[in-house]
C-alpha cells in the first residue's frame, strides 16, 4: 500500500495492540496449526478447509471495500482467480495493515494470503513471499483545487502540512524526500484530514486517488495536483516457504493475463486498459457490482 481506499475504523492504539497480538501469536504456541487444515486441490494446505482465507485492510477501495453485506474490488477478484484453481471459496479478514506487512497474520495462522494493495519491498521480503507482481502502481498529492500545488518542491516551498497513511510505501518515499508528514492509521482518517483542513497535501496511491475524486462532494473541491513515478508493483503476500500456494497464486495471475481475464477485472474496477496513462480518464465508471 501502498496500503485504496475510502472507510469506521479501531483506534490507532488498537490496531497496534492487535499487531502486538498478533505477533505474539506467531512466536508462541498460540497459532494455528495449518499442517492439520484439510488441503485443497493440488494438496495445497490451507487455514480452513474449503475456505482461501485472505488478510487485507478495508477500506482501500477499489482494491478491497464494503459494498452491503460482502466484500468486493480488483484484490478479492484476483485472489478469487486463485480460489477457483483450488476449489474453494474466500473468506477475508479485516486487519490492521502493520500486521499484514510484517507477517504477523499469516504466521499466526489468521489466513492463508494477503491482499491489500500492498506493493512489493525488500524489506517485506524478509518476512513474508510475493507472488508474481498483479499491478502497477504508483503514488500521487491531492489537495484543495486552488491550493496551487504541483509537486512535492511546493509543498516544502509553500510550507504546507502533509498528511500519508502509516506503515504505507507512501509514507517511506515523503520520508525520504526529507518531508515529516502526519500519519494516519487508514486511508479514511488521511482523507478526513484534507477535508478538514488537519493537513493541507496528501499522498496516496493513485488510484485510490482517483477513486475518491469520482465522488461528487470530493472532486467539486479536491484533485489530483502531481504523480508521482514511484514504479511500485504491488503482489500478493503467503507466509514464507508456502511454495505451493505460491505456485497456484502465480499461475492464477499469469493465466488471467494470458487469457484476457485479467484486463476484464482490471476494465471493471478502473474503467481502463491496464497500462493506460497515469491519471488518464477512465473510458466507463469501474463497475462496482461483484
Amino acid at each position: 500500500m501502498a496500503p485504496w481506499s475510502t472507510f469506521p475504523r479501531s483506534a490507532a492504539i488498537g490496531a497496534t495492540t492487535l499487531a502486538v497480538v498478533l505477533v505474539a501469536s506467531a512466536c508462541g504456541g498460540g497459532s494455528s496449526d495449518t499442517s492439520t487444515a484439510s488441503p485443497a486441490a493440488g494438496g495445497v494446505k490451507l487455514v480452513k478447509a474449503g475456505k482461501i482465507t485472505t488478510c487485507t485492510n478495508i477500506p482501500y477501495e477499489p482494491f478491497e471495500f464494503n459494498q452491503g453485506d460482502k466484500v468486493v474490488g480488483f484484490d478479492v477478484d484476483i485472489v478469487d482467480l486463485a480460489a477457483k484453481k483450488l476449489g474453494v471459496t474466500q473468506d477475508i479478514v479485516d486487519i490492521d495493515f502493520a500486521a499484514i506487512k510484517s507477517g504477523a497474520a499469516m504466521n499466526a495462522g489468521k489466513c492463508d494470503v494477503a491482499a491489500a494493495g500492498m506493493t512489493i519491498t525488500d524489506e517485506r521480503k524478509q518476512n513474508i513471499d510475493f507472488s508474481v507482481p498483479y499491478f502497477d502502481a504508483t503514488q500521487s498529492l491531492m489537495a484543495k483545487k486552488d491550493s496551487g500545488v504541483t509537486s512535492l518542491d511546493d509543498v516544502k516551498a509553500k510550507n504546507l502540512k502533509l498528511g500519508a497513511q502509516a506503515s504505507t510505501t507512501g509514507l517511506d518515499y515523503v520520508k525520504g524526500k526529507g518531508f515529516n508528514p502526519v500519519e494516519y492509521a487508514d486511508s479514511p482518517k488521511e482523507l478526513l484530514a484534507l477535508q478538514t483542513g488537519q493537513v493541507d497535501v496528501i499522498v496516496q496511491d493513485l488510484p485510490v486517488v482517483q477513486t475518491w475524486l469520482k465522488k461528487p462532494e470530493i472532486g467539486a473541491k479536491f484533485a489530483q495536483v502531481a504523480s508521482l513515478n514511484t514504479g511500485e508493483q504491488y503482489g500478493i503476500g503467503m507466509k514464507k516457504g508456502n511454495t505451493a500456494l505460491a505456485q497456484v497464486i502465480n499461475d492464477a495471475i499469469t493465466t488471467a493475463k494470458a487469457d484476457g481475464t485479467y484486463n476484464a477485472i482490471y476494465k471493471k474496477w478502473f474503467g481502463t486498459e491496464p497500462g493506460a496513462p497515469a491519471g488518464a480518464a477512465p473510458s466507463a465508471s469501474p463497475s462496482t457490482t461483484p
